[in-house]
């Protein structure tokens, strides 16, 4: 989870406590059977943490008031390596016009066909596809859409299920 995107979610929830680690660690607290549950039904929420960027929202909020607040959390995001592109990405030498001589080479490193000519990078063929819609990214790609400054991705945070005094519901 990225901390710049997740810290207005922090705020927001600031009179919460929102915990994110281990998801073991996580479920063996929660209870893994109903012997080991903490409270009635929570093995379930455990049977849910499972995965990369899972955590647990501990909240006195109204469930309605979390759940308009995640529905309207959308925000433009970087890809990350294994992201399937939803559009394809071209750059042209007018793309490369405000970037110095400097970073030349770490476009060539990224696979970028660049080179020097009266002291502008330019690229080799007069146009370069970085990625082709329903292309799985490399970190290379992701490297390069972030050096241009484009956003593939979506940060939004899925609520899963919810517990509330014994009572238990899956959202999916």
């Amino acid at each position: 989870m990225r901390s710049t995107k997740f810290k207005d979610v922090r705020w927001k929830f600031a009179d919460s406590r929102i915990v994110m680690g281990k998801n073991k660690l996580m479920q063996i607290a929660l209870g893994r059977s109903d012997a080991d549950e903490y409270e009635t039904d929570l093995q379930h929420v455990s049977n849910f943490i499972n995965g990369a960027n899972v955590g647990l929202l501990l909240t006195s909020k109204s469930r309605k008031e979390v759940e308009e607040y995640f529905e309207k959390l959308v925000e433009p995001d970087f890809a990350r390596a294994g992201a399937v592109a939803h559009r394809t990405i071209s750059i042209t030498d007018e793309d490369l016009n405000d970037k110095p001589v400097s970073v030349m080479e770490g476009l060539r490193k990224l696979g970028m066909p660049v080179e020097i000519k009266n002291g502008k990078i330019v690229l080799v063929p007069k146009e370069y596809s970085i990625c082709k819609e329903g292309d799985e990214l490399t970190v290379e790609q992701c490297k390069l859409l972030t050096q241009f400054g484009i956003q593939l991705a979506e940060f939004r945070v899925k609520l899963v299920c919810h517990w509330s005094k014994g009572q238990f519901e899956s959202l999916e």
